[in-house]
Order: C-alpha cells, then sequence, then structure tokens
C-alpha cells in the first residue's frame, strides 16, 4: 500500500495547527508514509482517492476539532473516471511539494520540537 499526503509548506494561515500536524508525523514517516509540504501557495484542499476508485472531497481537516466538535462534510465519489482526474491533479501538487524524509524530520531545529511537546495542551482548541 503507498499512502502519500500533502500538507500546506510555510505560507499557511495558522502556524500552530501545521506545528501540531507535524508533531504526528514521525510515526507516519516511521510506517512508510510519503509526507510532502506544498511549496508555492497556501494549500487548502481536503481530497483522498483509494484505489483508482474512491475520491473523498470535503472540509474536513485531519485533526481533532473536525473530527469531535465542527460541523464538517464530505462528498465521497465512486468513479474511476474522476479518481484518475483527481490523481493526475495530486501527481501535478507533488511536482510542486517538497517531500519530508524521516531523516530530515529527526534532525529538525530544537525550537520545533520542543513547540511539538507543548502542543497537545492546545489539542482541543486546534
Amino acid at each position: 500500500m503507498k499512502v502519500q499526503i500533502i500538507t500546506p509548506g510555510k505560507r499557511i494561515d495558522t502556524h500552530t495547527v501545521r506545528e501540531a500536524s507535524r508533531a504526528c508525523w514521525g510515526d507516519l514517516l516511521e510506517a512508510g508514509v510519503e509526507i510532502f509540504e506544498y511549496q508555492p501557495t497556501m494549500f487548502h484542499c481536503k481530497l483522498l482517492v483509494v484505489d483508482e476508485y474512491l475520491v473523498s472531497v470535503g472540509s474536513t481537516n485531519f485533526d481533532s476539532r473536525s473530527f469531535k466538535l465542527n460541523d464538517e462534510a464530505n462528498l465521497n465519489i465512486y468513479d474511476r473516471d474522476f479518481a484518475k482526474q483527481q490523481t493526475a491533479v495530486f501527481a501535478d501538487d507533488l511536482k510542486e511539494s517538497q517531500q519530508i524524509t524521516l531523516e530530515a524530520w529527526l534532525h529538525r531545529p530544537f525550537t520545533e520540537k520542543l513547540i511539538e511537546k507543548c502542543i497537545p495542551l492546545l489539542e482541543s482548541q486546534l
């Protein structure tokens, strides 16, 4: 199974949310998930393509607030042609993204590691 995730890079509207997201990347990277940060602009889309058949698109963020508090909505589309189109869009976005390797994540600056340790105190508000 191949899992690739594109997240916002440094051009983001809420840096605290970015840091909260990055705090859990170690486990994902160790499990073989490929993580990329989109570079050119703010990246706010939420798209999931599974098995070149299911496409889920909507407002749901992958965080506690979206799952437990916010009113979010996603549309699930079961269509191979649409999935193929969205996979092509994703591939184009990958070209504009920088991959975060486990090696790079492990050697990130101490200040980032410190911030990530404090994030759980705010998790319910993020």
